[in-house]
Order: C-alpha cells, then structure tokens, then sequence
C-alpha cells in the first residue's frame, strides 16, 4: 500500500471516530460546552471534512500510483492540516481572522488545490 493511502486510510478512520464527538454534541451538548467547545458544528464540519480528503487521497494514491514523492508530501499536508484548521474555530470563531490562522490556511488550500490540479496534469 502507498504511504498517500495510507494516509487517506488514516484520515477516513479519524473522521469515522470523530462521528462519536458529533453525536455527543447533539446528544450532550452541555458537557460538549463545558469542555470549552462554543461552536459544536465545527465538529461536523471536522469529522466531515477529515473522511472527504481521506477519500481524496485514497481515490488519487489509486488512479495516480506514480506521483512524485514530494507532491504526495504536499497533498498530505495540504489534507491534514484542511479538517484540522476547523479545530481551533470550534473553541473561538475570532481564530479565523488571526495572521497564523489565515496563513496556514492559505497554505494548506494552494496545497490541496495546487496538488490536484499536479495530478490531474501528470496523470
């Protein structure tokens, strides 16, 4: 198996585990609140978005198995840090307009965007 799989593989089980964080947020929403959590859809939003780009990079390590390392590399950042940047906005919305936030989300969108469009060219 190639490490862009297993990496999706890894993406799509965090998101599947993630759907227990949904389901405490619509079942418990107090303890979800009292853990510091004010913006419970952000936790769909994550479990959603982490098992899309886990499917990404299983469906691409399958139609495009000869990619280059280094773009794997950035395709796997770019799909990691993705579902990740909707964790600190579940605990404060104001994160979006910090200078870090909007860097690294720059960075993991040209990442994602940039590195699919690579594929589709060198496949």
């Amino acid at each position: 198996m190639s490490g862009l799989a297993r990496v999706g593989l890894i993406e799509l089980a965090f998101g599947a585990l993630l759907g227990w964080a949904v389901l405490l947020s619509f079942t418990t929403p107090d303890l979800i609140r009292r853990i510091g959590i004010v913006s419970p859809r952000r936790i769909l939003q994550t479990h959603l978005d982490f098992i899309i780009m886990g499917l990404i990079l299983i469906a691409v390590a399958l139609v495009a198995p000869g990619i280059p390392t280094w773009l794997a590399v950035v395709l796997a950042a770019g799909t990691i840090v993705n579902p990740a940047l909707f964790v600190p906005l579940m605990f404060n919305e104001r994160s979006a307009t910090a200078k870090w936030f909007q860097l690294l989300s720059t960075l993991s969108f040209i990442a994602v965007s940039g590195g699919l469009t690579a594929v589709a060219i060198l496949a």
